[in-house]
């Protein structure tokens, strides 16, 4: 069966991770996507170990679903075969700093003289207006600047240098698919294209979702440890025996119960229900004390049938053999390009 977009075709000049995940998003939903590459400037995600077969990991991942071809952007021949393959294309993703396609003759501009139903899609970290648009950033100066990372951490540690990059993905990726798909629709009333203008920082800073609602309308700061889904309460992680790590999740009360109740910890059921930072705390002693004294491997078997929302933290290559996942079919083989199979990870939305 087709792809739902199989109708769009998708022209992407982007490198490293935000652009080429957004295109592979659309790819995977059934879109044809050509990737622009640069001959005389090398994409990190290519050359960043570690490789399995001619290219790195990252970049076979990122390609997936894509065809690919090679254009000098700094020669008129380039321009030309732009200005040429636009005229047949739906979407434009780029991922410069502002203005450089306007310089190299291609601009938003240009190209919509040429297709008026063109949807043109700018990923940057600061936007296109604004004192910071022409400033160089990455992942972690985004959440630094949106204030994500100063909630984000212990209170006597600090922020983490975090093993995703959510300003790149969750707020550059995602935030450009959803842009892209929405100036579709308006392009089906209209006709009329769109200028998408996706900024990481902009993303990154409306994540902030319940902290920054609770700060702008409330007046109340979220700091490191110091609200409830931030480390404030005992919905954390704990150290099991053999040095793994535990996730308790079980803020509503049929499910704290039953965790205190398989832990032999009843008598706290009032504490995990409290809003005083005391009691919390104690709390939060008391289950450490308690997961500290079996494997993750016990701990595993003990709440394998409790619905009491306690999880295994799982490295990667054993999520991806966990029977939930493996259900979902979250794990893919894909031609690498040589005719070897590799394992990626899949595709998460579908269509039933």
């Amino acid at each position: 069966m087709a792809g739902p977009l199989s109708s769009l075709k998708v022209l992407d000049f982007s490198t490293l991770l935000p652009g080429p995940y957004a295109t592979m998003m659309l790819a995977d939903m059934g879109a044809e996507v050509l990737r622009v590459e640069a001959p005389d400037r090398v994409d990190l995600a290519k050359v960043m170990p570690p490789f399995d077969g001619k290219f790195a990991t990252s970049f076979s991942y990122l390609s997936r679903g894509k065809q690919t071809i090679q254009l000098n952007l700094k020669e008129p021949d380039a321009v030309a075969c732009v200005k040429e393959l636009v005229q047949d294309y739906d979407i434009v993703v780029e991922q410069f700093r502002p203005g450089v396609m306007d310089r190299l003759g291609i601009g938003y501009e240009v190209l919509r003289e040429l297709n008026p139903g063109l949807i043109y899609c700018a990923i940057t970290g600061y936007g296109q207006t604004g004192p910071y648009r022409d400033r160089a950033g990455h992942d972690i100066n985004y959440l630094a600047l949106s204030g994500v990372a100063s909630h984000c951490g212990r209170a006597d540690s600090g922020p983490p240098p975090l093993g995703i990059q959510v300003a790149d993905v969750a707020g550059g990726s995602h935030h450009a698919v959803m842009g892209i798909l929405a100036a579709v629709i308006r392009r089906q009333k209209t006709g009329q294209g769109s200028f998408v203008d996706i900024s990481m920082t902009d993303a990154a800073f409306a994540m902030n979702a319940m902290a920054g609602a609770a700060c702008l309308a409330g007046g109340q700061e979220q700091v490191r440890e110091g609200a409830l889904l931030n480390g404030g309460s005992f919905y954390d992680y704990y150290q099991t025996s053999d040095g793994r790590w535990l996730s308790i999740g079980s803020l509503e009360p049929q499910f704290s119960a039953r965790l205190l109740d398989t832990l032999g910890l009843s008598e706290m059921k009032n504490f995990a229900l409290s809003q005083n930072a005391e009691h919390q705390q104690a709390l939060k002693a008391a289950l450490a004390e308690k997961i500290a004294q079996k494997t993750l491997s016990q701990w595993q078997d003990i709440f394998r049938d409790q619905d009491a929302c306690v999880e295994p933290v799982l490295s990667i290559s054993e999520a991806a053999e966990h029977p939930q996942l493996k259900a979902r079919n979250m794990v893919v083989e894909v031609d690498r390009g040589d005719g070897t199979l590799q394992r990626q990870l899949g595709q998460p939305i579908r269509f039933l």
